[in-house]
């Protein structure tokens, strides 16, 4: 392995040798801002409570990392990935202690040696290989590998090399993907394509049972950075926000998330923790079927949508207002580009559109009728279809529809907004639900996914979205902050902008 002053400098590229003590020290002080009488929770030693946890999203694959499942796994302790990243993007010592560069599109990782998977085996950098080599054959392909040939191998104990077929600077960041969490080799038994998460992990907590309504874990007492103070989770998906926030009330459940802005008023004993996200919620036009493969009729229906009554009036002023897909989270996203639009306006001339949404965010069925309100003033004819998420999300992957609203974490997978673009918006992106293709902006995706400079991979990341809002093929509505409501007494939450982490080994009841 390799390593030089000038590494050194660099994030992307430096060994890691200490890590925080535990996940969420690694999250950083994101904004908090209380609706309740206390700023923080109430005192009190962690006790041998059950922690009750109610969570917006249903499984759709049992918990499979591949899936977007994979961040549950997280956020509930129940798996982990190779790598953290801090709440400035810099790679963070987890389940590896260390890593380097040994030549261009290889990297070394040494593992720690005191990581047991729940059923008591012991960790090595075998079983590391193989779930990641399982991962590269997922189908579809985790989002955090698109664009990449990955292949793992043990050369030792404890070392784990990792080779891609062209030099990747974010290698680390990648490792981090939720999606590329390792599991024990009990997990790829009964279908390596659906690996089983249950009895598999390393969290600090044991998912034992899941259904399409609850979850089960139960705490790992061998748990690598020390037992967790929780005598177990008890999680329950509840798609109905109201609901979600009558059991916080009731004492029903100790932790809740998003927290639907409408029902924040109705939460006066307990505690609401308010994270501002890099998750933009916009409308995206489909480029490849229906009404908006015509550009003319792109720009006209970007020209009728008015994002501030939904910043103002549906988020209540609790989201920030956005000019592109990149939200004002991110500093480096303030200067952006002027947007040289395509294509003028043309009159729709009633030309029928169907606009879809789902209903698990309870924001976004309301500005799905603001947005059918603006689109019909303008002489489009609207039918909005509103779902659960689970049930319509093949629908939108196909390009069912000629327009979504949806929100969506331009950070999540790899902490890298080119990684976004490539899964969102190229043209063999596996999440492109604007079914956008432009040959010369997918061009422009691969040379910054190559540039090994930071810096100048988010200059290309804000320059290539100009191009995207050129194309008037994105509409952006509001930028989001995540709502997690926490019952009195409750501590560790974690505070997380990238939303990978909600208990922690920390987290307990009174």
């Amino acid at each position: 392995m390799t390593e030089t002053p000038e590494n050194d400098k660099d994030p992307l590229m430096q060994f890691a040798r200490s890590r925080p003590s535990t996940p969420a020290a690694a999250l950083g002080a994101a904004a908090v801002l209380g609706v309740a009488t206390t700023g923080c929770f109430g005192g009190g030693s962690a006790g041998d409570q059950r922690l009750s946890v109610e969570l917006a999203f249903p499984p759709v694959m049992q918990m499979s990392p591949y899936s977007d499942d994979a961040a549950q796994l997280g956020r509930l302790g129940a798996a982990e990935p190779l790598v953290e990243v801090d709440d400035e993007g810099a790679p963070q010592p987890l389940l590896a202690e260390s890593w380097g560069r040994n030549g261009d599109g290889t990297w070394e990782l040494i593992l720690r040696d005191d990581v047991t998977f729940h059923d008591g085996t012991a960790m090595t950098a075998d079983h590391a290989a193989d779930a990641l080599n399982h991962a590269t054959e997922a189908s579809p392909k985790p989002r955090a590998l698109a664009g990449v040939e990955l292949s793992a191998e043990a050369v030792g104990e404890r070392t784990l090399r990792v080779r891609t077929d062209e030099a990747d600077p974010i290698l680390p960041q990648r490792l981090s993907a939720p999606e590329l969490a390792i599991l024990g080799p009990s997990a790829y038994e009964d279908d390596p394509a659906i690996p089983d998460p249950t009895g598999a992990g390393t969290g600090p907590y044991e998912l034992t049972e899941v259904s399409q309504t609850t979850a089960t874990l139960e705490p790992h007492q061998d748990y690598w950075d020390g037992a967790p103070q929780a005598a177990g989770i008890d999680v329950r998906f509840v798609e109905d926000g109201a609901s979600r926030v009558g059991a916080l009330r009731a004492g029903e459940a100790d932790i809740v998330d998003a927290v639907p802005v409408t029902e924040l008023a109705n939460i006066t004993d307990q505690n609401v923790l308010e994270v501002p996200l890099p998750r933009t919620v916009g409308v995206l036009l489909n480029n490849d079927t229906g009404a908006f493969t015509d550009p003319a009729l792109r720009a006209a229906a970007a020209d009728a949508i008015d994002s501030e009554p939904i910043v103002e009036e549906i988020y209540e002023g609790r989201a920030d207002t956005v000019d592109g897909i990149y939200g004002p989270v991110n500093d480096w996203a303030h200067d952006r580009p002027e947007v040289e639009p395509e294509t003028e306006p043309s009159d729709p001339g009633g030309e029928p559109i169907t606009l879809a949404t789902y209903s698990d965010r309870a924001e976004l069925p309301e500005a799905a009728s603001a947005v059918a309100d603006d689109l019909r003033g303008s002489g489009f004819e609207v039918d909005v279809v509103v779902q659960e998420f689970a049930t319509m999300e093949t629908d939108l992957l196909e390009g069912s529809y000629d327009a979504v609203i949806g929100a969506r974490s331009y950070l999540l997978d790899t902490n890298d907004p080119v990684g976004y673009l490539a899964s969102d918006w190229g043209c063999d992106g596996s999440y492109n639900l604007a079914q956008f293709c432009d040959e010369d902006i997918d061009e422009r995706i691969s040379r910054a996914a190559a540039a090994t400079d930071v810096e100048a991979r988010i200059e290309a990341a804000v320059e290539i979205e100009a191009e995207i809002l050129a194309t008037h093929s994105f509409v952006p509505l509001a930028a989001e902050r995540a709502r997690i409501g926490v019952a009195e007494g409750v501590e560790g939450v974690a505070e997380d902008p990238l939303e990978r982490h909600l208990v922690t080994e920390e987290t307990a009841t009174p």
